[in-house]
């Protein structure tokens, strides 16, 4: 009873979560821009396994991913010893990226370089900084001026990379942390975090996924000198269907696709945790079979949510983009997209774990909601600046430095706590939902335009990935200031004897 409960508010939360977005694109479609019926009907199917298979998605994530991570965390961190720390996390780290769903995406539309040659290196990547992140958390060293070494390295080295590669470059550090990697990076350091008992040690769990996106963008930059690419479009698969059969056909043929790759996401962490199980950690029977039910669920959900995205969402994202502009109405294309990223961000299923975490670790004091707002106005701001860059060619150096070292100075300003949880953020934002339909939209209408692809419409995702950085710490600066007019007012108070008189006005 207890689970059909929990099943049924996880589904009305997805349904919330996907509506809005699909409204829009819905009312577009039928009021506006003639799309072929059975591409907008396999959008409203698509629409239906988004909301289910995040429903699952969900479940599965509480139920297993979380507490896996934790678990193996802990454990790991009470053996006090450094290597073992540092070979795990780094196999940890390049086993789940491989399998993460949106860097597949990704690397299947960058030309000119391999695509198992991009995921290695990308995975490899995480992998180091994974490394990097839970050395940070166990020596408890600062995060802001990790993040600034970081940085300074990317900016020195994006300043010699190919300007075709750049885009290419940032978007993975966006890509990476999606719907297989959040949860099990975040509960990680809260694993780890917990074995500390200073007063930092949940606040240190934070950034974790910050540095997990770092590692990419370093790794592909230096990959960016060995296979130099060109200026050619990468491919996008159209999905259009003549008829029922064909509509039917279309999702049925994907199912066993996604089935395998999922399948293959899963099994290697779930390989790891059996044998760290039975080597190291011998939890009863009964946490073990609520973790396993927990990833039939996760399984379930991401086939589901994959299908959907990818057959109904992708293909009509890029048609609408393309048609948009053909059809005279490049006006509307920039505020289109800031409201569409407004709800987006709301249909990204790490965000919800992000969220969740965040109001959990900080006793209520950052809610879900406000989070979510903050989150919801720095992508609208991201898809903005994104489409300008779309419709301008301008370089994406002219957004990231700058928002870069607005984040990094903002974060001397703000608490601790909400820097990290600023970068994770922006880690999340960037996931599956923006890869496989804001992407292909961007592409659309850069095709149209007559526009680079490489240089123009790849870096969608760092954008969104950016700005984060920025609302959340400037709502940490709110806090900041908050906090200290109220102790300021109540100094003034206590600064009075209890027996003095105090004058509320003068004669």
């Amino acid at each position: 009873m207890e689970r059909h409960n929990l099943l049924k508010e996880k589904m009305v939360e997805s349904t919330k979560s996907v509506l809005p977005i699909s409204l829009i694109v819905i009312a577009l479609c039928l009021l506006l821009i003639p799309i072929e019926s059975g591409l907008l009907l396999s959008f409203i199917i698509g629409t239906v396994m988004i909301i289910a298979g995040m429903g699952l998605f969900s479940i599965g994530v509480d139920l297993s991913m979380s507490m896996i991570g934790t678990s193996i965390g802990a454990k790991l961190t009470k053996t006090k010893k450094l290597s073992l720390i540092v070979v795990i996390s780094f196999i940890l780290g390049v086993i789940v990226t491989i399998a993460e769903p949106d860097l597949q995406v990704l690397a299947t539309n960058v030309p000119s370089v391999d695509t198992s040659v991009l995921i290695i290196t990308v995975s490899v990547g995480v992998g180091l900084f994974l490394v990097v992140g839970m050395l940070r958390i166990l020596f408890a060293v600062p995060f802001k001026w990790l993040l600034l070494a970081c940085y300074a390295l990317i900016f020195i080295l994006a300043s010699f990379a190919s300007k075709d590669f750049l885009s290419v470059a940032f978007d993975s550090g966006g890509v990476t942390t999606g719907p297989m990697t959040v949860p099990f990076i975040m509960a990680l350091g809260v694993g780890v975090a917990s074995i500390r008992s200073d007063k930092n040690a949940k606040s240190d769990s934070f950034g974790l996924v910050a540095l997990c996106s770092v590692g990419p963008i370093l790794s592909v930059l230096i990959l960016g000198f060995i296979y130099p690419t060109d200026s050619s479009a990468s491919s996008m698969i159209i999905n259009s269907f003549e008829n029922s059969l064909e509509l039917g056909y279309g999702y049925l043929s994907n199912f066993p696709h996604y089935m395998g790759e999922v399948a293959y996401a899963l099994s290697p962490i779930v390989a790891f945790f059996l044998i760290f199980q039975f080597v190291s950690l011998k939890m009863a029977k009964r946490p073990v079979a609520k973790i396993m039910v927990g990833i039939i669920y996760t399984y379930a959900g991401l086939v589901l949510f994959l299908t959907g995205v990818n057959v109904g969402f992708s293909s009509l994202g890029y048609v609408l983009g393309e048609a948009l502009v053909g059809n005279s109405f490049k006006w509307i294309i920039i505020p289109l997209a800031m409201i569409m990223g407004w709800f987006i961000i709301k249909a990204e299923p790490a965000v919800k774990v992000l969220t969740r975490q965040v109001s959990e670790l900080s006793a209520g004091a950052i809610s879900e909601k406000a989070m979510e707002r903050t989150l919801s106005i720095g992508i609208a701001i991201a898809m903005g600046l994104a489409m300008l860059r779309v419709f301008t060619g301008i370089s994406i150096m002219y957004f990231v430095l700058p928002g870069y070292i607005i984040s990094l100075a903002l974060a001397f300003v703000v608490s601790p706590t909400y820097t990290a949880i600023a970068f994770d953020a922006g880690g999340v934002a960037s996931g599956p939902m923006t890869a496989t339909f804001m992407l292909p939209f961007a592409m659309g209408v850069c095709t149209a335009l007559g526009g680079d692809i490489m240089t123009d419409a790849f870096g969608l995702v760092a954008m969104v990935a950016m700005m984060p950085l920025i609302t959340v710490q400037i709502m940490g600066a709110i806090s900041v200031f908050k906090n200290r007019k109220r102790s300021t007012e109540e100094s003034c108070v206590s600064c009075y004897a209890d027996d003095e008189t105090i004058e509320l006005w003068e004669v």
